[in-house]
């Protein structure tokens, strides 16, 4: 039986993608989201701290995210900063699917976007920032 989760490798879920434009670090971003990944009608509050706070900063030209998801975090990031490259990782599939889609549609090509349980697959080895908006509170 698979998991509902968006932890889960591959939810079980009934697809229904949705598009949605959201302004990050000063960019307009357009993303595409579907059921079975985390905060799929916008992007979270704790998601937007962190990319705000993470942009105010230098983060140097190797960076992770843990975790991706569709990509907020990540491809923001990246388009932030053009001369990092900016390694994505998830265990779900969809969620890793929908990254791409995204990188497609913002333009943004320094990323790398695989699956991973958390550093499981991880590609690099010295990282100037990792960043990650973990599923804590998942299940309610």
């Amino acid at each position: 039986m698979k998991e509902n989760y968006y932890y889960s490798k591959n939810p079980d879920v009934k697809h229904e993608e949705k598009n949605f434009d959201f302004r990050l670090l000063g960019v307009d971003f357009k993303f595409v989201t579907d059921n079975g990944v985390f905060s799929k009608n916008t992007i979270d509050f704790g998601s937007r701290v962190l990319i705000e706070a993470a942009g105010s900063l230098e983060l140097g030209d190797k960076i992770l995210d843990v975790g991706c998801g569709y990509g907020p975090i990540g491809l923001s990031l990246a388009k932030k900063n053009p001369g990092a490259m900016v390694e994505m990782v998830d265990v779900n599939e969809l969620a890793l699917e929908l990254a791409k889609k995204n990188a497609a549609k913002n333009t943004i090509q320094n990323v790398s976007i695989h699956e991973s349980s958390i550093y499981e697959n991880v590609e690099e080895t010295n990282f100037s920032t990792i960043v990650t908006n973990p599923p804590i509170r998942a299940g309610k």
